[in-house]
């Protein structure tokens, strides 16, 4: 079907991958598949991409490696962060502004924001939310305000960044800013809000025309001249060439899954994906790298904490020296980069006995993350020798929590007061200790309308990219619903482009 020239010395280093490299079209002697737009991957971001695509009046054709579209997304808790006073906030009683949920996400999810796409995203949000809203994704008008990852039930808003803790809480009037798909009988990881995202969408797609072929990988890029002409791709073994005549969309998710390139790029997370799926190899960041494209934020990732919010808030977080060192009602994820970055991945959740049993009564999405005590004691002296930390260390941390909380205050921290109470005797601390996981933010550089960018700078001809494999919105800090979200809106834009 082609040819590939490999040098001698290519050959000679085996961590090598010349399969990523761009192949000629004139050496492609037969296209298996044409469309005017391909779009490889169909999860969140493929699958708007190829929705915009066919409502410009391209031919889309989407190529999936696993037997189904889904991707990640499906499988996802289902937050699509949006804001600026969409019908779902106003219709829960709150307030928000496009300004407001600027100055948060360029505050929370750096430092190095690329301002441009926040601002475009905050300008078009309430258009995006009213975008999904028409092509079927459900939303119930109900708000979620207990601690948690996301909503047990099929409550439609809840915070899910930190927006109402400390430090943002006194940076900007908070709102709640991320909204869930309504979905009954939820079952996390397997079938969850993200799901009822994707669902609706692929019907739409479907609707409209949109063709998808499954159980094809896809490889490389096609190129004429400097312009992207099409993918190879295998299926079964054999290769398939898929030839597209104005763009070809990447939308192939994150390289969580890609030890080599975590090991390289963000060794914290080495040995521990979490909230993703083992198609995010990274396959698209190379083949995009393998023609000259720029990349952004490799180095960044979420981090999940594996424990329930209900019983964090409850107590405090101490790490090896038994100081506190987050405000425990803030988002988990904040959380968890908080731990693994600052804290070399050692935290302890400290609780007094009554707190701990009206946390583990609550009602919580991750009761599975709940653990039993690993020591309890009638005294913090006797914990404190127990847990292994520094004489007085812990000691002196209640003392001063228990001082103010008298008060219902926590001028070190900010936790807020409804979470505020002194811990008393019997005591209890959980190890969290490594109990982290998390997956990359980093990808190819993009534009606001999803064109890649080469290290020039210039835009590379034919070819866009959307989600994961880019770097978006979240340069470094990270709220639920910013992949999703991410995803969807700059998924919709480079369908758009690409159709041009």
């Amino acid at each position: 079907m082609w040819r590939s020239v490999v040098s001698s010395s290519e050959r000679t280093l085996r961590m090598a991958d010349p399969t990523v490299r761009p192949i000629s079209a004139a050496d492609i002697t037969t296209w298996d598949y044409e469309a005017d737009v391909v779009v490889a991957g169909y999860g969140i971001a493929g699958v708007t991409a190829a929705i915009e695509a066919a409502r410009a009046g391209a031919e889309v054709l989407v190529l999936e490696r696993t037997g189904g579209w889904g991707g990640a997304a499906s499988l996802a808790g289902g937050f699509i962060y949006l804001g600026g006073g969409t019908p779902l906030q106003k219709a829960c009683g709150f307030e928000d502004s496009v300004e407001n949920m600027k100055t948060f996400m360029k505050a929370a999810l750096g430092p190095g924001t690329d301002d441009t796409k926040i601002d475009a995203y905050c300008e078009g949000s309430v258009d995006h939310y009213n975008w999904l809203v028409d092509a079927g994704v459900p939303f119930k008008e109900s708000f979620w305000g207990q601690p948690g990852w996301e909503p047990p039930y099929d409550d439609g808003l809840m915070y899910s960044g930190g927006e109402n803790a400390a430090p943002f809480n006194a940076l900007v009037d908070p709102a709640p800013r991320g909204h869930v798909p309504q979905m009954s009988e939820k079952k996390t990881g397997e079938q969850g809000g993200g799901y009822m995202l994707m669902k609706p969408l692929v019907e739409t797609a479907e609707k409209l025309g949109v063709r998808a072929e499954y159980d094809l990988r896809v490889q490389t890029l096609v190129v004429d001249g400097d312009r992207v002409v099409g993918v190879v791709a295998k299926r079964y073994g054999k290769d398939v060439a898929i030839r597209a005549r104005k763009g070809v969309v990447l939308a192939m998710g994150s390289f969580a899954y890609n030890n080599e390139m975590v090991r390289s790029n963000a060794p914290r997370i080495f040995g521990h994906p979490a909230a993703s799926i083992e198609a995010h190899d990274g396959r698209a960041i190379q083949i995009g790298q393998a023609l000259g494209a720029d990349t952004a934020h490799m180095d960044a990732t979420e981090v999940a904490f594996f424990c329930d919010p209900q019983l964090m808030v409850r107590g405090i977080l101490v790490n090896g020296r038994g100081q506190r060192y987050i405000p425990e009602d803030t988002y988990p994820g904040r959380i968890g980069q908080a731990t693994l970055f600052q804290q070399d991945n050692q935290a302890f959740l400290v609780i007094d006995e009554a707190a701990y049993d009206e946390g583990m009564n609550a009602e919580s999405s991750s009761a599975q993350l709940r653990a039993q005590p690993t020591w309890v004691a009638e005294t913090v002296e006797e914990l404190e020798a127990e847990m292994g930390l520094p004489a007085g260390s812990l000691q002196s941390t209640v003392d001063l929590y228990n001082r103010h909380a008298a008060e219902g205050s926590d001028p070190v921290l900010g936790k807020k007061s409804e979470w505020v109470k002194p811990i008393v005797g019997p005591f209890a601390a959980i190890d969290l200790r490594g109990r982290t996981g998390g997956f990359t933010l980093g990808g190819l550089k993009t534009t606001v309308d999803s064109e890649v960018l080469h290290v020039s700078g210039a835009p590379i001809p034919g070819l866009f990219a959307a989600g994961r494999c880019t770097s978006g919105v979240c340069a470094g800090g990270y709220a639920s619903g910013t992949s999703l979200g991410d995803g969807s809106f700059f998924g919709r834009r480079a369908g758009i482009s690409a159709a041009r």
